[in-house]
């Protein structure tokens, strides 16, 4: 389901808060843009190929995420959703322009 307006991510402090929905074990590491869950939420989607073992699908996630956003992996640090396909990440660093690389990574999808 297509997002309209509705983004999966919040200024907050010094950075940004991102909802993602991880496929572990998807074949590629990549974004596939933004779904909006049965509840209404808006997740990032976004798939690895590491297996969600001894925390490797997160690491890989934190990288990904880190890479889209144009900051180091360090910046970016899981919050909630160790165990769950549901995330919430934050992103160390100036809001308005880690939105702007988020949004152009989705819009290129």
């Amino acid at each position: 389901m297509a997002a309209r307006g509705r983004k999966p991510w919040t200024l907050a402090g010094a950075g940004v808060i991102v909802t993602v929905r991880l496929t572990p074990k998807g074949g590629r590491d990549g974004i596939d843009g933004i779904e909006i869950l049965a509840d209404g939420r808006p997740v990032l989607k976004t798939r690895v190929r590491a297996a969600p073992s001894e925390g490797e699908a997160n690491d890989a996630l934190r990288r990904l995420i880190a890479k889209a956003a144009g900051v180091p992996p360090r910046d970016v640090v899981l919050v909630a959703g160790a165990t769950a396909r549901i995330k919430r990440l934050t992103i160390a660093g100036d809001g308005p322009t880690l939105i702007a690389a988020l949004e152009k990574v989705v819009a290129s999808r």
